[in-house]
């Protein structure tokens, strides 16, 4: 039957994808899908739906956080694979290799208690770290030496960066002027080569979600670097040596306390607080991505803190800090205290909260700086502090570089910091290929669909509630409501003949929507049913495609379906732009992506059709197109008998679309489709054919039928589908 109406066929998925245009024009020779008509802006019930969402989900990440931990032998036992998961979420996972650090002191400068040298070195090949590196002169021995690391304060003039050590300058000459060395060191975006903090919060690079990529992995590992040229410095006792640093620098004092032992006392200034704070308080859109890891572990802060422990910890913030607020910093105080406790050592766990907004205060420091002298120093109690820190120097006298090294690899260290999977060998045996299957799919569930609810939530019989069941013009049109997860209502649209025993359809086709595609169902279907789709705006509908709709059920025993995964036509959520990119932001805090959660929205409406009267055993076809194709093509994996797939327009790379976390680290696109086409048929409707060799050669070696996966070329389709 399939092989026969294959035309017929064709054409029902471009009817069901891109609308009537198409149907009426022929596949192979219509231009572009119908023109979206204009609907109405939600503001309302899809952000209340998405709120609660986070709202739940980040509870959930919250109270499982030290859950099983009630011993301290609880804690040492789950410690290593904590850091391990660390390590893998800064993008560090391999290490990177220890390359020579080919320090060069470029000048120096004098005070009279202590010289500043220019120092950068290369933590790895052309990724160069500028810093000032701040040494008494008055020493006798090796002496404690501090890790400054600077938040955004940059400091430039005509153009020029000098670095943001230049603005943090005078934590420097205090730490010198009492008995300290100091390095102080540029951070990736305001150093004295300027690359990028902001990737997917100004420039779209949500990319870096599936490169497994976050800046603050850059930035650890420039901290890991600089500890080892602290070490190898004359003047500094290795075994002891401190971190501190403010806003991102109190970010990436968290990170480097956390996993390099090496430091032996840590005050993170303004640099951490609660998941709640940035993903229900959407402090996150005040926090470009070097504050964050890629949180495929789903952690909440309090972690973070805990790997610090039992060494001396300074927690220090204002109460008025409106991107740490108290109330986030005073929990992770207290539950990462929880640990600490469990080692008894209360004490060396502190919170210090001065009065003030989120600014470096002299008030901060004095604290700061106490703990130091305690811990780093052993003076205890620590001594009155009768120097103030302040700035010595002008700018050009603190830069490294007169000229930027032609080698430099800052401004593009994001293509490269992190592995990306390359293509493999095409396997050559069945056995071969299974292994490379069981693989990939063992990395989806754990690296990228970790935060999915369990697959066994689609067995519980969840309540399918039937909310539409009218027939008009010859077309049973049903609908369905039921919870993709909780806080996540989706509607399920089904229509087949009238009159037809739904034992006798030969097929249902499911359709993911994207939002053209959801303004297209409702252009198409309400001719013939706008009273039962009154609720959703849209304009009057297209008759004629209406009708077109009316004679493809007439002939054939078929059945459509379709669903709008979360934030698209029922549950569409706020349009403006920037408020949608710090909604995929907060997804990627929970361990999750937008595509990831629409991708198990897909999966669950499969088994919530399996479930609507009659459809438990009619042949599953799906389909759809743009980052919809993508994200179908993934659902497939997950969800059994699943007879053919029709993408439209599949994009060829994770780096387009869809962004599924870590995925780049193991596969692409085309490794999806050649485990698609060895469980179902697949048909790829793009503009070339040119990219899918790699599955159509698998396809061959597995001696698959030849009309297993085919690539079917069609016109370009305009620009393209905008990213939502």
């Amino acid at each position: 039957m399939m092989q026969g109406n294959l035309v017929a066929i064709v054409r029902l998925m471009a009817w069901a994808c891109l609308g009537s245009s198409l149907l009426q024009g022929g596949l192979l020779a219509a231009a572009e899908p119908a023109e979206a008509k204009p609907v109405e802006v939600n503001t309302g019930h899809g952000d209340e739906l998405l709120s609660r969402y986070f709202a739940g989900r980040t509870r959930e990440l919250a109270d499982r956080t030290f859950a099983d931990i009630n011993s301290l032998q609880d804690w040492e036992e789950r410690r290593p694979q904590l850091k391990q998961q660390l390590f893998e979420m800064l993008g560090l996972d391999p290490l990177p290799e220890r390359t020579p650090l080919k320090a060069t002191v470029t000048g120096t400068v004098d005070h009279p208690e202590f010289t500043v040298e220019k120092v950068h070195f290369q933590s790895r090949p052309g990724l160069y770290v500028t810093g000032n590196l701040y040494v008494p002169k008055q020493r006798e021995g090796r002496l404690p030496a501090v890790l400054y690391v600077c938040g955004h304060g940059a400091s430039k003039k005509d153009g020029i960066s000098y670095g943001n050590k230049v603005s943090y300058q005078h934590h420097g000459g205090w730490f010198a002027r009492n008995g300290y060395v100091c390095l102080t060191i540029d951070t990736l975006q305001m150093g004295e080569i300027e690359g990028i903090h902001h990737g997917t919060y100004h420039f779209n690079r949500f990319w870096w979600n599936a490169r497994g990529y976050t800046p603050a992995g850059v930035e650890a590992w420039n901290c890991i670097r600089a500890l080892d040229y602290l070490q190898s410095r004359p003047e500094v006792d290795g075994e002891r040596l401190g971190v501190t640093g403010r806003s991102g620098g109190g970010a990436y004092s968290w990170w480097i306390a956390a996993i390099d032992e090496r430091i032996k006392v840590a005050v993170p200034v303004a640099g951490i607080t609660s998941l709640e704070n940035h993903v229900v308080d959407g402090v996150v859109e005040g926090h470009c991505d070097c504050m964050y890891q890629l949180n495929t572990y789903a952690w909440d802060y309090p972690m973070i803190a805990a790997l610090v422990a039992p060494r001396p910890l300074l927690i220090s913030n204002t109460d008025k800090d409106r991107i740490f607020p108290l109330h986030g910093v005073v929990e992770v105080y207290s539950r990462a205290k929880k640990i600490y406790d469990l080692y008894r050592k209360p004490r060396q766990i502190g919170l210090q909260i001065t009065e003030g907004p989120h600014k470096d205060t002299q008030n901060l420091r004095i604290h700061a700086f106490h703990w130091f002298n305690q811990y780093l120093k052993g003076q205890n109690p620590s001594p009155l502090i009768e120097t103030a820190a302040v700035k010595f120097f002008q700018p050009e006298e603190l830069k490294v570089f007169d000229e930027l090294p032609a080698d430099e690899q800052n401004t593009t260290i994001d293509e490269t910091f992190t592995i990306r999977a390359e293509t493999p060998a095409v396997p050559e045996t069945p056995a071969e290929w299974e292994s490379l299957r069981d693989r990939w799919m063992g990395q989806l569930r754990e690296k990228t669909f970790r935060g999915w609810p369990a697959m066994e939530t689609l067995k519980s019989e969840s309540p399918l509630k039937p909310v539409l069941d009218i027939t008009k013009s010859g077309i049973r049109l049903t609908a369905y409501d039921f919870d993709s997860q909780p806080h996540v209502p989706l509607r399920l649209f089904l229509a087949h003949r009238d009159g037809l025993d739904r034992a006798d359809l030969k097929l249902v086709v499911l359709n993911a929507l994207n939002q053209s595609g959801w303004e297209d169902f409702l252009t198409t279907m309400k001719p013939g049913f706008a009273e039962a789709l009154a609720e959703y705006p849209s304009g009057a509908g297209d008759p004629e495609s209406f009708e077109s709709n009316r004679k493809m059920f007439a002939a054939q025993p078929w059945a459509m379906a379709w669903v709008a995964p979360r934030g698209i036509g029922p549950t569409e959520w706020n349009r403006d732009e920037r408020k949608r990119v710090h909604i995929r932001r907060r997804f990627m805090q929970l361990g999750q992506t937008l595509d990831g959660m629409r991708t198990w929205d897909v999966v669950a409406t499969a088994a919530a059709l399996r479930r609507a009267e009659g459809m438990a055993a009619v042949p599953l076809w799906m389909q759809g197109e743009d980052t919809m194709a993508g994200v179908t093509l993934y659902a497939s994996l997950f969800v059994p008998d699943v007879v053919r797939l029709d993408l439209w327009r599949l994009p060829q790379t994770h780096t387009e679309r869809p962004i599924y976390l870590n995925v780049l680290r193991f596969l692409d696109m085309p490794q999806a489709v050649a485990m698609a086409a060895a469980r179902s048929r697949v048909r790829l409707y793009q503009g070339t054919a040119d990219g899918w060799e790699w599955p159509e050669q698998v396809a061959a070696k597995l001696k698959l039928d030849p009309k297993q996966i085919q690539v079917l070329v069609m016109p370009a389709a305009g620009a393209g589908e905008k990213p939502e």
